[in-house]
């Protein structure tokens, strides 16, 4: 079974990596990064990064797509030729699962996924989602035949164990709660606008709309570096040691 999770310049870390923790325990799952270019992928933070060897088009039929958020996904669904949307829309045709994470369920939406579905995504962006024909609803997983949509960041961990009792079973999807220690107290009742208040909302978002200005120059960073990088030395076409083959 191959589970790709593309990843674009900007993403969220947690959005990506939660999913990978859970999904790559499924026995006999092959979870895969790919990106439109190969290279360093960095975050919408500008810091962590993953390195990603396959392209879009190594896996193009995925039996399970993986789409996580982050500030990037505002200028893919500004694009309505992004690679990115058009590789989502192929997958799903052929897909068992199509999921995503945060406002990577934006990018569902761009790809024509989401029409006449419920769908949900970061809070911050719910109302979104009906500009691409959905339903916004406030939960934080939402199961719509093989297309499932999780809430904001955190939730890809509910999403991801959720997909894989689909997969695999409850009695896996169990075991691997337990062997990631999914058992959370937070310290705060505050994890839902419901919760949290109109104060800590306006605060949230005044947080939120700053970062969003910091990631574009560190998404515009990411991208041009990671092009010269792709550019320069894609797995397939570099000798050992990183030389690039003649």
């Amino acid at each position: 079974m191959r589970i790709a999770i593309p990843l674009f310049p900007g993403f969220t870390a947690l959005d990506a990596i939660g999913p990978y923790e859970v999904l790559s325990r499924i026995p006999g799952a092959q979870v895969d990064f790919v990106a439109e270019q190969p290279g360093i992928i960095r975050t919408d933070t500008g810091q962590p990064a993953i390195a990603v060897d396959l392209a879009l088009s190594d896996i193009a039929a995925p039996d399970v797509l993986v789409v996580p958020g982050g500030f990037g996904t505002r200028r893919i669904i500004a694009n309505p030729d992004a690679a990115l949307t058009r590789w989502v829309a192929q997958a799903h045709a052929t897909s068992r699962y199509t999921t995503s994470v945060c406002t990577g369920s934006l990018v569902l939406g761009a790809a024509g996924i989401l029409r006449g579905l419920e769908a949900t995504t970061h809070w911050s962006v719910l109302d979104r989602l009906s500009e691409f024909g959905a339903t916004p609803v406030s939960r934080r997983v939402v199961v719509q035949g093989k297309v499932i949509t999780a809430a904001g960041v955190s939730a890809g961990i509910d999403m991801s164990l959720t997909l894989a009792g689909e997969l695999a079973g409850a009695d896996v999807a169990r075991m691997i709660q337990l062997a990631i220690e999914y058992d959370p107290e937070p310290p705060f009742a505050t994890g839902s606008v419901a919760k949290a208040g109109p104060e800590l909302v306006t605060m949230a978002r005044s947080v939120m709309a700053a970062g969003a200005v910091h990631a574009a120059g560190a998404v515009h960073a990411a991208g041009a570096a990671g092009t010269a990088a792709a550019g320069a030395c894609r797995p397939s076409r570099c000798a050992p040691g990183g030389r690039r083959r003649r």
